[in-house]
């Protein structure tokens, strides 16, 4: 059974209007970026930067900045910067996945091969953390280049911890929080400490960042399992696949019972084709998928709170607003639409 998820964007009009402007601009500096590489390297960068996604790592950049006393020059080096480290890992994310399409379009593996994609990858981080060297502040780079080793960190434990069934639900969610809540974070607490903001304001949008990545990568996981590759604009079914372990699959093991926990096992240490329909028959499958939703609306709730430091104002309500987008596709999600 596969289920089709038809979430709509209306939620996130406002956030996305209310810093229309120099989010275009970053959009622009990040297509441009290519040109600062070698000819003969540059169509490929403008290849995978090209494939715009919503950009919420910049956007949260600047909307924390706005929340904060106005977001400014480097607000906007800073989306750039998270979003091209966050390209860079897709791009080896998409290799070690096998994936074909990301976005409705062939990944880099797919067009060049494994090789030149890997050193695709290392040329936009290497770029990104150059980048990060013109903040005068160096806690500024040393923050995006901790945050960039999370991400790589993260990647290196999930795919040391594949088809590993003493995985628990805390490391899953420490990989998580290491792999996309890094660059949620960064963008959310360094938006407010470029604008010097108290210590106890950054450490709450710190937390409201890795919160709300946390639970966004909880439901991009979900999606693996019962998404359509027409919705999600990407390959689907991999995870299972290729031995990650993901939220719904560890409460599924949770609660299945003893032949079904052995079955489970049998299948994915045999590396045995998996599918949802296999899943349903064998355990409580639907139950696992809406408990792993569960967990993710709870961060979710709490990310929201995170932002009670903040003054009220559009910026403030646009985060808030982010947060209510993400409730909606879970609830979509837990409700098979």
């Amino acid at each position: 059974m596969m289920i089709t998820l038809t979430p709509s964007d209306t939620a996130l009009r406002f956030p996305f209007q209310l810093v229309a402007e120099p989010l275009a601009q970053v959009e622009q500096a990040i297509r441009g970026e290519a040109r600062a590489f070698d000819p003969g390297v540059e169509g490929y960068v403008a290849y995978v930067c090209g494939s715009s996604g919503k950009r919420i790592r910049p956007a949260l950049a600047l909307l924390a900045g706005g929340a904060t006393g106005g977001y400014h020059e480097g607000h906007q080096r800073l989306g750039l910067i998270l979003e091209l480290i966050h390209v860079a890992s897709l791009v080896h994310d998409d290799i070690m996945d096998g994936a074909a399409t990301r976005r409705s379009m062939p990944t880099a593996a797919a067009k060049w091969g494994g090789s030149l994609s890997v050193l695709l990858g290392d040329a936009l981080f290497a770029h990104a953390l150059e980048l990060a060297t013109r903040y005068d502040d160096v806690e500024m780079c040393r923050q995006i280049s901790r945050a960039a080793r999370d991400v790589c960190s993260g990647e290196i434990l999930q795919t040391q911890r594949r088809f590993d069934l003493n995985l628990t639900v805390d490391d899953y969610l420490r990989i998580l929080r290491m792999k996309t809540g890094a660059l949620f974070t960064a963008a959310t607490a360094l938006g407010a400490r470029l604008n010097d903001q108290p210590e106890r304001v950054v450490q709450a949008l710190h937390d409201y960042g890795d919160k709300l990545g946390t639970a966004y990568q909880i439901y991009d996981d979900c999606v693996d399992l019962v998404g359509s590759e027409e919705r999600a604009g990407k390959t689907l079914g991999t995870d299972l696949a290729k031995g990650k372990l993901t939220l719904p699959v560890l409460y599924l093991l949770e609660g299945a019972s003893g032949p079904q926990k052995d079955k489970l096992r049998r299948m994915l240490i045999e590396r045995e084709p998996v599918d949802v329909d296999v899943l349903a028959g064998i355990a409580d499958y639907v139950g696992a998928v809406d408990a792993a939703v569960a967990t993710a609306a709870t961060m979710v709730a709490e990310a929201a709170a995170e932002l009670d430091c903040l003054p009220g104002g559009d910026h403030h309500d646009a985060l808030i607003g982010l947060t209510d987008y993400l409730a909606g596709l879970l609830e979509r999600c837990r409700l098979g639409r």
